[in-house]
C-alpha cells in the first residue's frame, strides 16, 4: 500500500499549466510558477508606450510646472520613477522636482513612497492598506473643493476616484505615465487564448485590469468570447493580482480568485492552494490517483500525460467505476475521427504513461472503467 511517509517531492503546482499575460515582470511571476512546479505559457496581453515617446505625458508635465497643482497623487512606483527618467531626458527633471517638493504628495502605498524618496521628496502621507479608496477617503475629509489635484494615472481603471473628486470640487489633472496599448505580435496572444478555450490551460493569471479588458478583446474580435467565459467560468481559473484587475472580468459576470495582498508572491500562493484543492482524486486499484491538468499523481509521484489521454482520463472519472463506452471515449478525443482503433491506441499509451496497467481495466465487448476501489463505489455509484 501507498506510504504517505514515503512521498515523493513535487511542486504544488506540478502537472499544472498556468498561462501568464503580463506585459511587464513576466518573467519574475513566470519563475515563481515554474518553481513550484507549473508549467508557463506566456503571451504579453499589452505593450507600453515608451514615457520619452509619448506626447500627452510630455503636456501634462508641463503643464503642471508652469501651473502648480496643490496635491499630487502618487499610485505606482514604476509610473513615478518613468515619470522622472522621461522628465530628465526632456530637460525637465529639475524643474518638476522643484515643483514637487513645493507641493503636497501622497504616496498609495510604501513602493510608491520608496520611489518618491528616491527622488529625493517627501510625501505628506500614504495609506496602510495601499488602497485608492482610503486615499480618497482622506482627500474628501479634508476638502477639496477648489483645488487643484494632479493624479498620476498608471494605465488602469480608478473607478470613481477622479469622478469624486471633481463632484466634490476639485480641478483634477490627469498625468498619462505610460499607456497600455495592444501587443504588436497577436501570435502568442492567440495561441494562450486558443489554450484556454480547448482548456489546455489550469489557470490565467492577470496582473493589470487592462491586461485582463485586452485579452477579452481579442476573443472577442476573433469570435471566442463566449467560450473563453464559459471556461473562465467552469474549467479555467482566472487569477488576479487584485480587485482593480479583477473589474473588466467581474463586468462579464466571472469571478474570479484574489490574494489578500496585492502582490505577486501571494497571487502565486493562491494558485497553490487553488489549483490541487480542484483536482480529482480517487483510490483506484490500491493506489491513489489525482488528476491534474497535463499529469497525473499516482500515490504521489508524478506521471506526465499525454493529452490524448488526458482526455480519456477525465471522460472515465466523470464516472469512476462505470463502464465508458469506445464510442463515448471516440468523443472525447480530440480530432479523432472515427475509427475507434484510436482510442486503444492512446488507452495503451495512458496505461503506459501510469505505470499502473490494472488502473484502468478492459470491459469486453463494452469498454473501459477506472477500476475504483470496492469501498468507494457506493460513494461513486450516483457519480
Amino acid at each position: 500500500m501507498y506510504d504517505e511517509q514515503q512521498r515523493p517531492e513535487h511542486g504544488p503546482l506540478a502537472g499544472f499549466t498556468v498561462g501568464v499575460t503580463a506585459a511587464r515582470r513576466a518573467e519574475e511571476l513566470g519563475a515563481l510558477l515554474q518553481r513550484r512546479g507549473a508549467a508557463v505559457v506566456h503571451a504579453p496581453a499589452l505593450r507600453i508606450v515608451p514615457l520619452a515617446d509619448d506626447s500627452e505625458l510630455l503636456a501634462a508635465t508641463k503643464d503642471l510646472i508652469d501651473q502648480a497643482p496643490d496635491i499630487v497623487v502618487a499610485t505606482t512606483a514604476i509610473g513615478f520613477r518613468g515619470w522622472i527618467e522621461a522628465a530628465d531626458g526632456w530637460g525637465l527633471g529639475e524643474p518638476l522636482l522643484a515643483r514637487l517638493a513645493s507641493v503636497e504628495v501622497l504616496a498609495r502605498g510604501p513602493k510608491v513612497k520608496g520611489a518618491i524618496r528616491a527622488a529625493g521628496l517627501t510625501e505628506e502621507w500614504s495609506p496602510s492598506s495601499e488602497s485608492m479608496a482610503e486615499v480618497l477617503d482622506r482627500l474628501l475629509e479634508q476638502g477639496v473643493e477648489g483645488l487643484r489635484i494632479a493624479v498620476q494615472l498608471h494605465g488602469e481603471p480608478l473607478p470613481g476616484f477622479v469622478e469624486a473628486l471633481r463632484e466634490a470640487g476639485a480641478e483634477v489633472v490627469g498625468v498619462p505615465v505610460y499607456r497600455w496599448m495592444p501587443p504588436e505580435d497577436l501570435a502568442p496572444l492567440d495561441r494562450l487564448l486558443d489554450a484556454a478555450v480547448s482548456r489546455g490551460l489550469d489557470a490565467v493569471t492577470f496582473t493589470s485590469a487592462p491586461a485582463a479588458a485586452s485579452l477579452l478583446s481579442r476573443a472577442e474580435e476573433r469570435g471566442l468570447l463566449t467560450e473563453l467565459l464559459t471556461a473562465f467560468r467552469h474549467d479555467v481559473l482566472p487569477a488576479c493580482v487584485g480587485p482593480v484587475t479583477a473589474l473588466p472580468l467581474q463586468a462579464l459576470g466571472v469571478d474570479t480568485v484574489q490574494p489578500e495582498r496585492f502582490r505577486l508572491g501571494p497571487l502565486v500562493q493562491l494558485l497553490c492552494q487553488e489549483l490541487p484543492s480542484r483536482a480529482r482524486a480517487l483510490p483506484v486499484a490500491g493506489h491513489q490517483v489525482e488528476i491534474r491538468g497535463h499529469a497525473v499523481l499516482v500515490d504521489g509521484e508524478l506521471k506526465p500525460v499525454p493529452p490524448a489521454g488526458m482526455s480519456l482520463l477525465r471522460a472515465l472519472s466523470r464516472r469512476p467505476g462505470w463502464v465508458v463506452a469506445r464510442s463515448e471515449l471516440l468523443r472525447a478525443l480530440p480530432g479523432a475521427g472515427r475509427d475507434e482503433h484510436a482510442v486503444e491506441t492512446a488507452m495503451a499509451r495512458l496505461r503506459t504513461a501510469l505505470g499502473a496497467p490494472k488502473l484502468i481495466q478492459t470491459v469486453v465487448k463494452r469498454g473501459y472503467r477506472l477500476a475504483l476501489d470496492p469501498a468507494a463505489d457506493a460513494k461513486y455509484a450516483d457519480a
